[in-house]
């Protein structure tokens, strides 16, 4: 069978072992799941986020954070009832969610492996370039989506991670995600239970497609209807992108410009988060 499980719709074959862009075959590859502690605080909360992270990508961001598993494929392939074991382990840690982090190109895997659901939210953590008919085999299975919206700029989205179509693509699918879920909801201690929050990094020298990125939410939804994460902590590496770090006062122009469209309902960032290293090591630990 050909792939169309992402925008790319790449007709590989994986089932027969023939790799299309995201370099996956259909079972999960999984680097890591643990609770992780450096989401945004309504994911994150005080008992960490019961993250899984899935190797491979159908992006090629040449800034990415997670480079072994997006584009080296590092990790364990693991089948459906493995994978359900992985969510039950991780529930028994009393983490606060389910954390599933850029696992599209597995969809179809991990709506079976969510049978029967679990008791605990489940969060899809992705990068906003997602197919709109996948997204529908997640329909009642997720309960919060954690998109990116990266790029309002279809040049910029071919030239930084190949994929021009990407504003397009993510603007459907955060659409269908919010058609899934609704206006966000919290629970009494804070924590994000349904809704969606879009990412955003704003990158050094591009403000204005940070600009029309936040134009795009204000203009697409109301107050109260979604969560907004503005963050700040580019990191330059040695497979491209801008060579340095984004500056305190670029920063405060985005976020100044936030507050001015009135999105004040989400977060911004300490930009020194930027000198840590939030990334986990992806060593297999919890497969």
């Amino acid at each position: 069978m050909t792939c169309t499980i992402c925008p790319r719709a790449c007709g590989a074959d994986r089932e027969a072992g023939k790799l299309g862009f995201c370099a996956m075959g259909p079972a999960p590859v999984v680097a890591r799941a643990a609770p992780h502690y450096w989401e945004e605080p309504c994911i994150s909360g005080e008992r960490g986020s019961g993250c899984v992270f899935f190797s491979g990508c159908n992006l090629r961001c040449v800034f990415c954070q997670n480079y072994e598993i997006s584009a080296l494929g590092q990790g364990q392939e693991v089948s459906v009832p493995h994978l359900r074991d992985i969510f039950r382990r991780l529930e028994a840690q009393d983490v606060h969610n389910l954390n599933l982090v850029t696992g599209a190109h597995f969809a179809p895997a991990i709506a079976e492996a969510l049978e029967p659901p679990p008791p605990l939210p489940v969060v899809w953590n992705s990068a906003g370039y997602e197919s709109v008919r996948t997204l529908r085999m997640l329909d009642g299975k997720v309960q919060v989506y954690l998109p990116d919206m990266k790029y309002s700029d279809a040049a910029l989205a071919g030239r930084l991670s190949a994929a021009p179509d990407y504003p397009a693509a993510a603007r459907a699918a955060i659409l269908e995600m919010f058609r899934q879920t609704g206006p966000y909801e919290l629970d009494g201690d804070g924590m994000l239970i349904r809704g969606v929050m879009i990412r955003h990094l704003v990158l050094p020298g591009y403000l204005d497609n940070t600009f029309s990125v936040l134009d795009w939410i204000r203009d697409t939804f109301r107050p109260g209807d979604v969560l907004v994460s503005l963050m700040g902590q580019y990191t330059p590496n040695h497979h491209g992108g801008p060579d340095r770090r984004l500056t305190p006062e670029e920063y405060a122009r985005a976020a100044d410009y936030m507050a001015a469209l009135g999105l004040l309902e989400g977060y911004t960032q300490e930009l020194d988060s930027a000198e840590e290293c939030f990334t986990p090591p992806f060593d297999g630990t919890g497969v």
